[in-house]
């Protein structure tokens, strides 16, 4: 049985034009295929401790944490890596086992598939992953949160991003944001 789980759900003030300073956290996800436990975005937190306490709740630790996957290379979404010193890491240019890199499969395990979604960084990756309840994409700042604006201010590609949007939103029944909580894509795209 194949399992989403948000562990932290995630925020962000920068993109509201009101805050003098920012302060963001991402979404972090616990995917778990069989055996295999999975990480997404580890981010940032003012204490790594809370996602140890979250993973601990879970009946997990660090160690037990096989690959740990980074929707794109902002310091946001990955400060963490470090806590999760056995696990490989997958990101848009493979999958590291210490300093070994190999490319990575489009469709990882029977339930998990992965694609490139550029717009908001050259290097942006969605999670497809396949639950009982429907397909859920994990796609780090393709989009924000549920009510995303149409002009992401720092997406490097907007037209791309607009592209990885639409294949989002028709690929999946749940979109789990960058910064915010699961939501069901709306009717009209599936």
């Amino acid at each position: 049985m194949t399992s989403v789980k948000i562990l932290i759900t995630g925020y962000t003030t920068a993109d509201t034009k009101n805050s003098d300073e920012e302060k963001t956290c991402p979404t972090i996800t616990l995917v778990r295929d069989g055996n295999l436990n999975i990480i997404v975005d580890p981010g940032v937190l003012d204490s790594q401790q809370i996602l140890l306490d979250r993973l601990k709740e879970e009946g997990l630790s660090p160690e037990d944490i096989d690959v740990v996957f980074l929707t794109h290379s902002h310091l946001d979404h990955y400060r963490n890596i470090g806590m999760f010193r056995r696990a490989k890491t997958l990101e848009f240019w493979g999958i590291w086992t210490g300093g070994k890199c190999e490319n990575w499969p489009a469709q990882f395990t029977k339930n998990i598939k992965i694609i490139k979604t550029p717009g908001h960084s050259a290097d942006s990756l969605t999670m497809l992953v396949t639950t009982a309840e429907g397909v859920i994409a994990i796609c780090g700042d393709v989009f924000w949160q549920e009510n995303y604006p149409l002009l992401d201010i720092y997406a490097s590609e907007p037209e791309k991003l607009l592209t990885s949007r639409q294949q989002v939103l028709e690929s999946a029944d749940f979109i789990i944001p960058g910064h915010g909580r699961l939501f069901k894509v709306p009717p009209r795209f599936r």
